[in-house]
C-alpha cells in the first residue's frame, strides 16, 4: 500500500508539474503572441492563432492527399497567396522542384522567351508615363503597377493608413474608392487617385449633387494627382457601393456626407450621366474645376456599347478621358449580390484587348490612357496585361494580402480577423501600420521586378514594349497559339 501511494502522490504532482510547465508555456506565448506585430491573427488570437500556421506548414507535405492542392482555391488559390506573402517578406521568391500549374487549362497564357534575351546590363526600367497632357496639372505617373480602389470604410483606418505609406515607400499611386478622401489617405504622402463614385461621397453637396467648391477643395491637395469617375466595378456592375450601417461610424459619415449609423448604399449609376455625351459633359467639367487629369472605371459589357462610347469621344476629344479603368467582371469587392458577382460583366482577359484596340482605331492611342483592374495580382497577370495594351495595372486584393489577408470572407461582416476590412478595434490593434506598410511596399516592388524579369525573358529591355506576340494562349485541345493570332491588335487588323 506504502508503494501505490508513494507512486500516486509522485504521478499526482508529475500532473501538476506537466500542467503548471504548458501553463508557463502558454502564458508565455500569449505574451509573445500579444507583443509582436508581424502576424495579425496571433495578435488578435494569442496561442490559438499559431494553429493556423501550423496546418499551413503541415499542408505543404500532405494536401496530396486531401481536396484542395495549391491552385484549386478560389477566388484565389494557395499559391497565389503564398506568392504575395513571399514577397512581403523580401526574403526571396524561387520555389522548387517544379511548378504547380496545369498549363494545359484552356486560356492560360505562357510568356515566349527569346533565343537571345538581353544581356543583364541591358536591362532598363520602365520610365514614367504622363496622363492627361492636355489638363492644366498633368501627372506624370512613375509606376505601371499601383493599388487599386478601396474605400476608407470598407477599409479599416491601420490597413488605409499602411497602404498610403507602403505607396509612398513604392512610388505608386493609390486610389480612394468611392468614399471620399480621409486623413489617413494623405498620411503617407503618396499619390493619390480620387475616385467619384455615384453617390459622390466627400464632393456631394446637402442633395447628393456634386459641389464643385468640394471639388476644387479637394483638387487643392498636392497628393491628389487625378480623379475618376466610377461608372461600374466588375463585382457589381449595374449596382451602387454598399456599406453596411455597422461600419458607418461619426467619421466615416462626416467623410463622406452622409447619416451615422445607417446603411450606405450608392445609387446604381450616376443620376445626372444617362448618355455618352453626358458623361463627356461630366468630365470636361470635373477637368476645368480640377485643372487635373480625370478619366473613367467601367466594366465592358459588350463591343457595342463600347464602340459607341468612343464614336462619340472622337467626335468630341477636347472632353475625352484621359484614362479609362477596364475592370473585370471576375474583380472584387466586400459586399454585393452573388448574382452580379458571379454573373454580370466580361472578364479583362477578353475586355481588355477589345478596348485597346477600339481606342487605337478611333486614333486615341495617345490620349486616353487604359489602365487594367480584375483579379490582377502576380507578376504573370501584370505582364500579360501590359502585353494585352494595358499602359498601368491596378490591384486591391493583392494589396489586401499584403496587409495579411487570409481570405476570411467576412469582409462585409465587420468581423475580419485580421484587422484590414473591420472597425471593431480590438481586431485592428492585429494591424501594426509600422510592420504592414512596408510590407505593402515590397509586395509592389516585387511585381514589378519580376514583371522586369519576365520582360527581360521574352527579349525586350522593359515591360511597356511587351506585345500580344510575346504571349501564347492555350486553346481547349492543349495546344498553343500566338495571342497575336487570336486576339490581333488593331494595328496588325488595319495591316491585313
Amino acid at each position: 500500500m506504502g508503494i501505490a501511494a508513494n507512486a500516486m502522490e509522485f504521478l499526482a504532482l508529475a500532473f501538476v508539474f506537466v500542467l503548471g510547465a504548458t501553463g508557463l508555456v502558454v502564458l508565455i506565448l500569449f505574451v509573445v503572441d500579444r507583443l509582436q506585430t508581424r502576424d495579425a491573427i496571433r495578435r488578435n488570437y494569442p496561442v490559438i492563432g499559431r494553429f493556423r500556421h501550423i496546418f499551413s506548414a503541415l499542408g505543404e507535405f500532405f494536401r496530396q492527399y486531401f481536396f484542395a492542392m495549391d491552385r484549386e482555391e478560389l477566388p484565389f488559390n494557395r499559391a497565389q497567396r503564398e506568392w504575395v506573402g513571399r514577397a512581403c517578406e523580401g526574403k526571396g521568391n524561387t520555389v522548387a522542384f517544379g511548378s504547380t500549374r496545369n498549363t494545359s487549362v484552356p486560356g492560360t497564357a505562357i510568356f515566349v522567351n527569346a533565343p537571345f534575351p538581353p544581356l543583364d546590363d541591358q536591362y532598363a526600367k520602365s520610365e514614367p508615363m504622363v496622363i492627361g497632357a492636355g489638363a492644366r496639372v498633368p501627372y506624370r505617373a512613375p509606376s505601371f503597377f499601383n493599388i487599386s480602389g478601396m474605400s476608407y470604410g470598407a477599409l479599416s483606418r491601420p490597413a488605409v493608413r499602411a497602404l498610403s505609406r507602403g505607396a509612398r515607400e513604392a512610388g505608386v499611386w493609390m486610389n480612394t474608392g468611392e468614399g471620399g478622401l480621409s486623413p489617413f489617405h494623405l498620411e503617407g504622402g503618396c499619390d493619390i487617385v480620387f475616385q467619384i463614385g455615384t453617390a459622390k461621397y466627400g464632393v456631394r453637396d446637402e442633395h447628393g449633387n456634386l459641389s464643385d467648391d468640394k471639388l476644387r477643395k479637394v483638387a487643392e491637395h498636392p497628393c491628389v494627382r487625378m480623379f475618376e469617375l466610377k461608372l461600374s466595378q466588375g463585382a457589381k456592375p449595374g449596382k451602387g457601393g454598399i456599406l453596411p450601417a455597422a461600419k458607418v461610424n461619426a467619421e466615416i459619415a462626416k467623410i463622406r456626407g452622409i447619416p451615422e449609423g445607417k446603411a450606405s448604399i450608392s445609387p446604381n449609376r450616376h443620376p445626372e450621366i444617362g448618355t455618352y455625351d453626358e458623361l463627356l459633359d461630366m468630365i470636361a467639367r470635373v477637368r476645368e474645376v480640377t485643372g487635373k487629369p480625370v478619366g473613367i472605371k467601367t466594366v465592358v459589357g459588350s463591343e457595342v456599347a463600347m464602340r459607341e462610347m468612343f464614336m462619340n469621344i472622337a467626335s468630341r476629344p477636347e472632353a475625352s478621358p484621359d484614362f479609362i479603368t477596364i475592370d473585370g467582371g471576375e474583380g472584387g469587392t466586400g459586399a454585393a449580390p452573388m448574382p452580379l458577382i458571379d454573373l454580370v460583366g466580361m472578364s479583362v482577359r477578353e475586355a481588355l484587348p477589345m478596348v485597346c484596340n477600339l481606342r487605337d482605331e478611333y486614333g486615341l492611342k495617345d490620349r486616353i490612357r487604359l489602365i487594367s483592374s480584375g483579379k490582377l495580382v502576380n507578376p504573370g497577370d501584370v505582364a500579360w496585361a501590359l502585353a494585352a495594351g494595358a499602359d498601368f495595372v491596378t490591384s486591391a486584393r493583392g494589396f489586401m494580402f499584403s496587409l495579411g489577408c487570409i481570405q476570411a470572407l467576412k469582409c462585409n461582416k465587420n468581423t475580419c480577423p485580421t484587422g484590414i476590412t473591420t472597425h471593431d478595434a480590438r481586431l485592428q490593434k492585429g494591424l501594426v501600420v509600422e510592420d504592414k506598410y512596408m510590407r505593402v511596399a515590397r509586395y509592389a516592388k516585387e511585381v514589378i521586378h519580376e514583371v522586369e524579369t519576365i520582360a527581360h525573358s521574352v527579349g525586350v529591355t522593359e515591360p511597356r514594349k511587351l506585345r500580344r506576340r510575346h504571349v501564347r494562349m492555350v486553346l481547349d485541345d492543349g495546344t498553343s497559339r500566338p495571342m497575336n493570332e487570336i486576339m490581333p491588335s488593331y494595328s496588325a487588323i488595319a495591316d491585313s
